[in-house]
């Protein structure tokens, strides 16, 4: 991608990143995550949408429909039982776009950089951490 700032028309008729865009960003992070980590989220589903639902925002005492980037559906693979359900729905981790082209506008983050981080923050939920839990790891983190 050129550079924008040199040529303020190059974003002329450039659209804003699709749900495609974003999911092809969210399977090129997964596809970076170390084996091990991949093989513990066999069966996960990764969605995208525009925005959460209206029974999520409620759920998650949401005050606007940007206030989630991410969520993880589902029961933490600590807490599913040994042997596997029938009818059990699969694990879903869903990446908003329209919040997280929000967040990209209001930093100086690359848009891949904040897609990899809220899949991330969404498959340590389905290892069964907690937000604590992950912003401690973050924390180590360079």
């Amino acid at each position: 991608m050129s550079d924008f700032s040199d040529d303020p028309q190059a974003w002329r008729g450039l659209p804003a990143p699709s749900l495609a865009d974003i999911e092809a960003l969210a399977a090129d992070a997964y596809a970076r995550l170390p084996e091990r980590f991949r093989a513990l989220c066999e069966g996960l589903v990764i969605k995208v949408d525009d925005f959460p639902s209206e029974e999520v925002l409620e759920t998650m005492q949401a005050e606007t429909e940007f206030d989630l980037l991410g969520l993880f559906q589902g029961v933490g693979l600590p807490f599913q039982p040994a042997s596997a359900q029938t009818g059990q729905m699969p694990n879903m981790i869903w990446l908003y776009r329209r919040p997280i082209l929000d967040y990209w506008a209001e930093h100086e983050e690359a848009l891949g950089t904040i897609v990899t981080h809220v899949l991330v923050h969404e498959i340590g939920h389905h290892f069964g951490l907690s937000d604590d839990d992950i912003e401690a790891i973050e924390a180590t983190v360079d």
